[in-house]
């Protein structure tokens, strides 16, 4: 904590740390919404789920490129992990049978939803620390911000149009 009279200045170490935590998280996004995209596939959804993983990836990208303009290096462990979560990803960890139906789609929808607000805590955490660290774009962090939001929505939308018909039977879920 900084007492009155000092100036802030970055935590390297922890700053570092935080950030690597969030690509760990924003690489598991990017395997997680692709394998949305397929589950959806060929249904009204498809291309929602194909615009948010391409979303999502550039995003992951330009936080890797963050990373290292600030001049920090991921963790090889973590690195490591990602690898292997790339692997294992494959397999549909959320929704193995890769359908959109029943409590698995709904769970996959809600953890969906779920990746994206963390995402948008990091970027309202380096706006708050963007005052106190010019190697931040206040007005960049913002738009990040923004699109978290319309990704939030965007699979709300999907989740709360398709919820009937995971959880409800005869003319009710015809007619929703």
């Amino acid at each position: 904590m900084s007492t009155p009279g000092n100036a802030w200045k970055p935590a390297h170490a922890s700053l570092s740390a935080y950030l690597d935590d969030h690509l760990l998280g924003a690489e598991t996004g990017v395997r997680l919404f692709s394998a949305a995209r397929r589950t959806w596939e060929g249904s009204e959804y498809e291309q929602t789920f194909a615009d948010l993983a391409a979303e999502i990836s550039g995003e992951r990208d330009e936080l890797e490129q963050l990373i290292l303009a600030l001049g920090y290096r991921r963790n090889k462990f973590k690195k490591a992990v990602a690898m292997a979560g790339a692997v294992t990803g494959k397999l549909g960890p959320i929704n193995p049978l890769s359908t959109g139906g029943g409590t698995t789609g709904q769970f996959e929808l809600e953890t969906l939803q779920s990746i994206v607000r963390a995402k948008e805590c990091l970027w309202r955490t380096l706006l708050a620390l963007s005052p106190h660290d010019h190697r931040f774009n206040p007005a960049r962090l913002q738009e990040m911000i923004d699109m978290a939001g319309r990704q939030q929505d965007a699979v709300a939308r999907v989740m709360e149009e398709t919820a009937p018909e995971r959880f409800l039977t005869g003319t009710l879920a015809a007619q929703s």
